[in-house]
């Protein structure tokens, strides 16, 4: 069987492409290696979602997946692999097959990076998380250290605040970028202290896991803050090794596009915070699902 268009990815580009994608009567489906919603899943409360005042990041993920659910769309729970062009026909393989299809949609996202200090991968998940709604409630009463200042670690430290016994946040510039309603929020919270212009050069690993976190400053001084969880947000990396051969990303992995979401392989498009773009939100995500559907569309029929 070769489907119209294959989409890697089921956050909300992916999503979204798949909707518009199964009402223009294609013949789609959307992979999925984990659970879908993408980073969404990863977020305590979204509030700048338009028709959503505010709801839980997991609530807005599984509102969307159940819409392509509902209309049909068909969901495979593989990892893919490789995605390769052979011209009017693509192939996405997977851990488990190979798939055909005349267009292909890579709205994979990212994923967190890492800070690559000692013990860091050996704490992973025992200790050091990327993920505050998912395993804040594992340190209900604890101390716990956030790294970064961005809107991530500034909204998942405000959450943490409600349930550790007191957060400190580690700021590798003089003050916190996030938004300022972000940063009031959590400058309201008392078990809040903030390490600013400080990076993380070492976990202390005990026999229960993590047990504190160093810090060096920039006059060269460092400190050692116990804690027995850590989270991480200093940035993300983009998921393109699937397509690292196909000539499509920058220096930096992201997909490089055009306006109509192509790559420069015809019949091979990108969406979501997994192109290179100046914004990376919800709304564009969608956005980006939408045009790239659309543009499948037009693709398709020089097919014909």
């Amino acid at each position: 069987m070769i489907y119209d268009v294959l989409i890697v990815g089921s956050g909300p580009a992916g999503i979204t492409a798949g909707i518009y994608a199964q009402r223009a009567n294609l013949k789609v489906a959307m992979f999925e290696k984990n659970a879908p919603g993408g980073q969404l899943v990863n977020y305590n409360e979204i509030e700048n979602y338009t028709g959503f005042k505010k709801m839980a990041g997991y609530e807005l993920a599984q509102a969307m997946i159940d819409h392509a659910y509902d209309i049909g769309v068909e969901v495979i729970y593989e990892g893919v692999t490789e995605v390769q062009d052979l011209g009017k026909i693509k192939k996405v393989i997977t851990e488990e097959q190979t798939y055909e299809a005349k267009s292909v949609i890579i709205a994979t996202g990212n994923v967190p990076r890492r800070l690559g200090v000692e013990n860091e991968d050996q704490l992973a998940s025992n200790g050091i998380s990327w993920c505050a709604i998912c395993d804040g409630p594992l340190y209900k009463g604890q101390k716990v250290v956030v790294v970064g200042g961005g809107n991530s670690a500034v909204e998942e430290a405000a959450y943490l605040t409600t349930l550790a016994s007191h957060v400190t946040v580690v700021q590798n510039l003089k003050e916190l970028t996030a938004d300022k309603k972000a940063q009031d929020i959590l400058m309201k919270a008392k078990n809040v202290d903030f390490k600013f212009s400080s990076v993380v050069t070492k976990f202390i690993k005990g026999d229960q896991g993590l047990e504190g976190v160093v810090i060096k400053n920039d006059q060269g001084n460092e400190e050692t803050i116990e804690a027995t969880g850590c989270f991480e947000y200093v940035g993300m990396i983009p998921v393109t090794e699937m397509v690292k051969d196909l000539g499509i990303t920058t220096d930096y992995g992201y997909i490089k596009t055009n306006e109509k979401l192509e790559t420069i392989v015809p019949g091979i498009f990108g969406a979501g915070d997994v192109i290179e773009k100046h914004i990376r939100q919800v709304v564009t995500a969608t956005s980006d699902g939408a045009i790239a559907a659309q543009n499948v569309l037009k693709y398709l029929e020089t097919l014909e």
